[in-house]
């Protein structure tokens, strides 16, 4: 069935119509003479329930994925600054020295592909906490080992809320492909349904209208 309405949308006009054709008498009796009576009807009701319940699922998966992708970013912004800020500050201590240039990882451009990106930024930290030498020459710029300590710890944090996240996209994806499968059951049945009610109401505009069907 394609679908000119919002899943949310359409969902109610599948509601309306199970909810009328039970309520109204006229609706159901010339349904069921057409082959839908109470049992057909169960039977829809049941793929309209499992969409309706699949389509709520995909909504809080969604929703979580968000909430854990922004909550990811921000950190991941929070090192991202930290670690501009000492970038800058080793590149102009040792911008005469290649070699330990080299070692932290701060010559050249810096990837932002993030799997790379980490990598030069741990390098960086792990170099430097690493040799007392680096730390000495480093605090002419007001950058302490405390410093470097500090940023250090947020790599493993940034690390587990990436992970967090991706783990609630996956989820949000499987939730996403259950309620596709969901809808395209129920959208087919109803398809049936309204095309079986525009013969057996023809003569009703307003049960039609009552259905959900839009009569020009």
């Amino acid at each position: 069935m394609a679908r000119n309405t919002s899943e949310a949308q359409t969902l109610e006009q599948y509601r309306v119509a199970f909810e009328n054709t039970a309520s109204q008498t006229q609706i159901s009796t010339t349904m069921a003479e057409f082959g839908y009576d109470a049992a057909t009807m169960a039977i829809g009701k049941a793929l309209y329930e499992q969409a309706r319940q699949a389509y709520d699922s995909n909504k809080t998966e969604t929703d979580e994925s968000s909430e854990a992708y922004s909550i990811f970013f921000n950190k991941k912004q929070e090192l991202a600054t930290i670690y501009s800020a000492h970038r800058k500050k080793a590149k102009v201590i040792f911008r005469k020295d290649s070699v330990t240039a080299d070692k932290l990882a701060i010559t050249g451009s810096l990837s932002q592909a993030y799997v790379k990106w980490l990598e030069t930024v741990r390098k960086f930290y792990t170099i430097a906490l690493a040799d007392s030498d680096i730390q000495t020459k480093l605090t002419r710029l007001k950058l302490t080992s405390d410093d470097l300590t500090a940023a250090n710890v947020l790599i493993p944090e940034v690390e587990a809320l990436r992970a967090a996240y991706l783990k609630e996209k996956g989820e949000s994806q499987d939730a996403t492909t259950l309620k596709d499968v969901a809808f395209a059951k129920i959208d087919d049945w109803m398809s049936e349904f309204y095309a079986v009610a525009r013969i057996a109401l023809e003569d009703s505009s307003q049960l039609l209208e009552a259905l959900g069907l839009i009569i020009k």
